[in-house]
């Protein structure tokens, strides 16, 4: 059994913006090998089963339904619940630190000063959990960085990160069915810029 998790905060006032990337990712790939969300075993969360068949784990989709500093709570207890390690735990969230569409698989580190990365180490007493992180930019270094996150993305930015998602998903499922390291290689040098040009080139 595996356990993907994308970090966000609940809300229709949230949907969209840029703390909310992991939601994103998770919800396409539920679009991909699930269905319909429905209630977690916990308080907090809302869940649901890729079923891979065959000799390969399941995989259950998670969104704490938790605010993003409170993240740890649902995806540490779902952990136990579920009795799943954290090398096979993967955390999907925002990164102000790279660029926009940029993304970052590791299999483990710092929390970088975020909230939710912080608060699922704490709740799971390590912070060796492999994650993905999907840059979204800093902006303006004037611009407070709460409001920043919580921002939607520009109308220039959202084919960008419209082909992050869909690679993100993809990573995800790179992760699954071969592991890390295949992730990383494949994914850590993938450039957002280049499928936003392609698909806004004549005649795409």
């Amino acid at each position: 059994m595996k356990l993907v998790a994308g970090l966000g905060n609940p809300g229709r006032q949230y949907a969209g913006t840029r703390h909310n990337v992991g939601f994103d990712v998770v919800e396409r790939l539920a679009t991909r090998h699930a269905g319909a969300f429905e209630a977690a075993p916990i308080d907090a969360a809302r869940q649901t089963r890729w079923r891979r068949g065959g000799t390969g784990d399941d995989v259950w989709l998670v969104e704490p339904l938790t605010f993003m500093n409170l993240s740890g709570e649902a995806i540490g207890g779902l952990a136990r619940y579920y009795r799943i390690d954290p090398a096979d735990l993967l955390v999907i969230c925002d990164d102000v630190a790279l660029p926009l569409g940029r993304l970052r698989v590791r299999g483990e580190g710092s929390d970088g000063g975020h909230n939710g990365l912080k608060s699922v180490a704490a709740h799971l007493g390590t912070s060796a959990y492999p994650r993905l992180r999907i840059g979204v930019g800093r902006g303006d270094e004037r611009r407070d960085l709460a409001d920043h996150v919580l921002s939607r993305f520009e109308a220039d930015e959202r084919d960008r990160m419209a082909s992050a998602v869909e690679r993100a998903a993809d990573a995800v499922e790179v992760w699954v069915e071969s592991g890390l390291e295949p992730a990383m290689r494949t994914y850590n040098r993938w450039d957002a810029s280049a499928d936003a040009d392609a698909n806004n080139a004549p005649g795409a």
